[in-house]
């Protein structure tokens, strides 16, 4: 009797992490420019002011270092969640594990995201020039003030992501449950059962929701990262509303929906690709 084929990785977590891995870099590099676009439209300067259409990739470094380690953090901890809350979990175990993937993530996401940023509002030439004049501040202001400006914003980011993944991933899952069932698969609660091509789809429309939701939550995060002194995000939400108006709160929306949905059929397409070919698919 033949044995039944090994799979190449057969830690589940193992998986989660490569594969994770990988998602995040490609989405990452692939869509670094529309991400740059939204970030200058978001910027109290302006559009012009931050930079425009040139540079469109000033801060990649950041973003090529950040993103697998941040987007294998949040897999391994998503995937772990989900596996002890049990296959026949629902949303809310969806909503749940995402939301404490994200908080993971953002250990690494928000450094990332600060100086990334910074170099793609044109307020440095690059993302080692942005970290390194965060460091040098050790010197006069001390180590916890560097500690904090690495992390501006921590706050805001995980009011941010928590509700967006709580509306994405729940969308993902539901409809790749509801293709598993159309098909009249018994295999319910595998992931892996579903093509990364259809994932990709899943991805790109529970990203687009999620993204079009969220943007207010989006600008108020880039205008503290972006701010040349800490603000509380009450003081930057009342100027924005008084100076702005409310239309202010969904500047970058066409980019950020279009990059997040691209990016959600990117990353949720090559995490569900190379699980599979990582579990022997």
């Amino acid at each position: 009797m033949d044995k039944p084929n090994q799979p190449p990785v057969e830690s589940p977590y193992l998986r989660s992490l490569l594969a994770g891995g990988l998602a995040g870099t490609t989405v990452d590099t692939l869509l670094f420019p529309l991400d740059t676009l939204k970030t200058r439209l978001q910027s109290s300067a302006g559009f012009r002011s931050a930079g425009g259409f040139t540079g469109i990739y000033n801060g990649i470094g950041s973003a090529i270092v950040g993103s697998a380690p941040g987007a294998a953090l949040f897999f391994v901890t998503y995937e772990s969640v989900k596996t002890r809350m049990g296959k026949d979990a629902g949303a809310g175990s969806h909503m749940l594990a995402a939301s404490l993937g994200e908080i993971a993530a953002c250990a690494v996401r928000v450094p990332t995201e600060v100086v990334k940023q910074r170099a793609q509002a044109g307020q440095f030439d690059s993302s080692l020039t942005a970290l390194r004049s965060i460091l040098r501040q050790r010197s006069t202001r001390g180590v916890v003030h560097v500690w904090r400006e690495l992390y501006r914003g921590w706050g805001i980011t995980v009011m941010r992501e928590v509700p967006f993944t709580v509306i994405q991933f729940p969308l993902w899952e539901g409809m790749k449950k509801w293709s598993l069932q159309r098909r009249g698969s018994g295999a319910l609660g595998k992931a892996r059962d579903v093509s990364g091509l259809e994932s990709a789809l899943y991805g790109s429309i529970s990203g687009a929701v999620a993204a079009g939701l969220t943007t207010p939550l989006d600008v108020l995060k880039t205008r503290l990262m972006l701010a040349k002194e800490r603000e509380s995000a009450i003081a930057i939400t009342t100027r924005i509303w008084r100076e702005e108006g409310g239309k202010a709160f969904f500047s970058g929306l066409g980019p950020r929906t279009m990059w997040i949905s691209i990016g959600g059929a990117v990353f949720l397409g090559s995490y569900q690709w190379a699980s599979n070919m990582l579990g022997g698919m």
